[in-house]
């Protein structure tokens, strides 16, 4: 995805100013992780190996999770330069990174995105709660009478409220490697069963295997929860064929594929860059980038990409990306995030603890 041409002489003229140019074929950047990131990154890749003497970077989709894998592996040449994240890394990513030998990591936060719930464009309007959500991904919700949590046997939205259609539960949604499925397990899961006493009783009894409530993520396994790999497009193939199914994936996705499918609201709300921006929208969460500072040496192309992604010609209010869907921060944390990225500042244990 080419970027637009009247403003390619801005982006690269600024960036060619900052970093000097590379040409060798060897230093060819490698990048991995998120598939919401991924549309944006790739497209930066292009138009990095369209402007520039560098060749285009390699940009892989493994999943939040995979890339971290992959990225914490170790520090020699074949693993990652850079990987991307559809939620911040983890406290235990970090660590793996560590105990690897990647000790000096560079965190970048490029924008906001939400997490759709999307159907079919030719169903009505589907209105749902968290707490409805919750009830049809949970591999154990709780009895009617409340005294206990049973296997989840919801298989039709109107079991779940009366409001909701008479229809199907399927629902076409993220694997376990996606930074999309962790925020979306984050948000709907552990946020509502943290405030529900049939959950927070069971494992306030047994705090030492499960770590707590907090930490209830079970998603069912019964054929009703799909998990549908890392390309968000065969989830859109999917709703285009079966109309009674719901899909979980980035907002970019929704918008570029709102000729085939619509968003539910989630408590009232739909996804739009104004909802997600300002918080309103239940399910938002940042975007990220990982540099691994000790491959800017042997591949210095690492900076001058860095630099063209974090331009404001790219993530500002008006920047490009925006055509596909990234979600600009508000202007005060850009410039500050876009100050750290560029001076390489090494991100901290403490970093990610003080969330």
């Amino acid at each position: 995805m080419m970027l637009k041409k009247p403003v390619l002489s801005m982006i690269v003229g600024s960036v060619l100013t900052m970093v000097a140019v590379t040409t060798n074929a060897a230093e060819q950047i490698k990048i991995v992780g998120s598939s919401t990131v991924y549309p944006f990154s790739s497209s930066v890749a292009e138009e990095f190996g369209a402007t520039t003497k560098n060749p285009t970077p390699i940009v892989e989709s493994t999943g939040s999770g995979g890339g971290m894998k992959l990225f914490c592996k170790g520090g020699d040449a074949n693993t990652p330069d850079i990987t991307n994240a559809s939620r911040r890394m983890k406290v235990k990513e970090f660590k793996m990174c560590a105990e690897n030998g990647v000790t000096d990591i560079t965190e970048a936060v490029i924008g906001f995105d939400g997490i759709a719930i999307a159907q079919n464009k030719s169903n009505a309007p589907l209105k749902l709660t968290k707490k409805h959500l919750l009830l049809a991904v949970a591999e154990q919700v709780p009895a009617k009478d409340s005294s206990g949590l049973i296997r989840n046997q919801y298989k039709n939205w109107k079991q779940i409220d009366s409001s909701l259609p008479d229809r199907e539960i399927i629902i076409y949604g993220p694997p376990t490697s996606s930074g999309t499925r962790d925020a979306f397990e984050d948000m709907i899961m552990k946020a509502q069963t943290k405030k529900m006493d049939v959950y927070t009783s069971l494992y306030k009894a047994d705090k030492v295997k499960n770590k707590g409530y907090k930490k209830y993520h079970k998603i069912r396994q019964d054929g009703v929860y799909v998990p549908s790999g890392e390309n968000d497009n065969l989830i859109v193939q999917k709703l285009d064929k079966n109309p009674a199914a719901i899909g979980i994936f980035g907002y970019s996705f929704l918008m570029e594929n709102d000729d085939k499918v619509s968003a539910a609201t989630v408590e009232g709300i739909l996804p739009t860059p104004e909802t997600i921006s300002s918080g309103a929208y239940p399910i938002s969460r940042s975007l990220f980038f990982y540099v691994k500072n000790s491959h800017r040496a042997s591949v210095p192309a690492i900076d001058q990409y860095v630099a063209m992604f974090m331009s404001e010609e790219l993530i500002g209010p008006e920047g490009i990306l925006g055509e596909i869907g990234l979600i600009a921060l508000p202007d005060a944390r850009r410039t500050a995030i876009r100050a750290s990225v560029m001076s390489h500042t090494k991100l901290s244990l403490d970093d990610l603890v003080k969330k």
